[in-house]
């Protein structure tokens, strides 16, 4: 694969990253339900930066020039967003039991998605 070609781990997560951070400005309200109370400021602006970053990232993934560092980008990116899938699972005990397993499958689900990234970043 040439370096100006993208390997496809690092498009589908680019495209993954895309699809998010085009979610947080399109209906950011799901979003702002999520974000950790503990948290300083208003739940909307760290939607807003997450979507931010998940589109910057998306488009460092998708350049092979920026590829790797995307890849540590992405990794952090996904540690980061990890409280806001434990505060979701916390939040949704109401919710029916298909919802809370899938609000809880989203936690363990961020370690693939880290090591996928630093396997990008390491090329």
């Amino acid at each position: 694969m040439s370096d100006s070609t993208p390997a496809p781990s690092a498009t589908a997560l680019a495209g993954l990253l895309a699809v998010a951070g085009v979610a947080h400005f399109v209906t950011p309200r799901p979003f702002d339900a999520i974000v950790p109370r503990a948290l300083p400021g208003r739940p909307r602006t760290w939607t807003y930066l997450s979507g931010a970053a998940e589109l910057g990232i998306a488009a460092a993934l998708a350049h092979p020039r920026t590829r790797r560092t995307g890849g540590r980008l992405a990794a952090g990116l996904f540690l980061a967003v990890l409280p806001a899938n434990v505060q979701m699972a916390l939040d949704w005990h109401d919710r029916s039991p298909a919802l809370r397993a899938a609000a809880w499958c989203r936690v363990p689900l961020q370690a693939p998605l880290v090591l996928r990234s630093l396997r990008i970043a390491r090329g």
